[in-house]
């Protein structure tokens, strides 16, 4: 299997409500995510995807979460804006647009240096 990986970064205020300590209060992250990808065929130029469509899809999907509230974006309004959902939350959107014969394998966030949540699917 081949696999590709690209990252990148948004800034983003949260709370994690019901939590017991720092975190539940109103706080903000200078966030990192890397997005894996994989597949067994390349294409006629020997690639797997083109690195600049999956660094622009990252980019598209979390666009949206920069330099806001995440608690009031769709998708974490009804869940805490944890690492843990926020990983879940782009690898769900960003299976949804991956090429044909390539596919997620996993999302890792990092909310500080030495603290991050990787999610597989």
């Amino acid at each position: 299997m081949y696999r590709l990986s690209v990252h990148d970064y948004f800034s983003s205020a949260h709370q994690l409500k019901g939590y017991r300590g720092k975190c539940e209060g109103v706080h903000g992250h200078n966030w990192k995510v890397e997005v894996e990808v994989g597949g067994e065929t390349l294409d006629d130029v020997g690639l797997l995807m083109d690195f600049s469509i999956l660094k622009k899809n990252l980019r598209n999907l979390i666009e949206p979460l920069d330099h806001v509230m995440l608690n009031d974006v769709d998708g974490f309004r009804d869940r805490n804006p944890s690492s843990e959902h926020i990983a879940r939350h782009i690898f769900d959107r960003m299976s949804e647009m991956l090429p044909a014969g390539v596919s997620m394998i996993t999302v890792t966030v990092w909310e500080s240096e030495n603290a991050k949540a990787v999610y597989s699917g």
